[in-house]
């Protein structure tokens, strides 16, 4: 099983300007700056929306659009672990409605609840490209395919571990 996800930066103003800095002049900046936020601090927050805005030359609206429209940033941290359920069609086929079921029965969370205690959060993802071994998910960063009920519960098992 695998451990927790890589350590984050805690959020901070001056870190989070030395990387916009660094990728503001490449093109369609929005999104790499976007992105290495996330890398950074495991989540875009809040107030770097009006920092990336002021670099970009674009409205808060716009870059709040951006950061909302695509499921993969965060507006919080996430937990220790992030287990993603596939939600595609291949997964589905092959029964990972009820896995889903299952995982957010046994979590007790909705998609993109991260649990009480910060240990897991629980994500929906659009494919991740294992449909030849559906239903599929990703703890972490490894990926899973062929899961049963015992499969993802012995994820589950290692995603509550401190």
């Amino acid at each position: 099983m695998p451990g927790s996800m890589q350590s984050r930066t805690a959020w901070k103003r001056e870190r989070a300007e030395e990387i916009i800095a660094t990728h503001r002049s490449v093109e369609g900046a929005a999104l790499p700056i976007l992105h290495a936020l996330q890398r950074e601090f495991g989540y875009v927050d809040r107030e770097a929306v009006p920092l990336v805005a002021q670099a970009l030359n674009l409205s808060r609206a716009e870059v709040h659009g951006v950061v909302s429209f695509y499921h993969d940033f965060r507006d919080a941290p996430p937990g220790r672990h992030v287990l993603r359920l596939c939600r595609a069609e291949a997964c589905q086929s092959m029964g990972a409605d009820a896995l889903a079921r299952q995982a957010r029965d046994g979590l007790r969370l909705d998609w993109h609840g991260t649990t009480p205690d910060g240990r897991t959060t629980l994500e929906p993802v659009f494919c991740l490209g294992l449909c030849a071994c559906a239903p599929a998910a990703m703890l972490d960063d490894q990926v899973y395919g062929g899961l049963d009920e015992t499969r993802l519960q012995a994820l589950l098992d290692a995603a509550g571990r401190p």
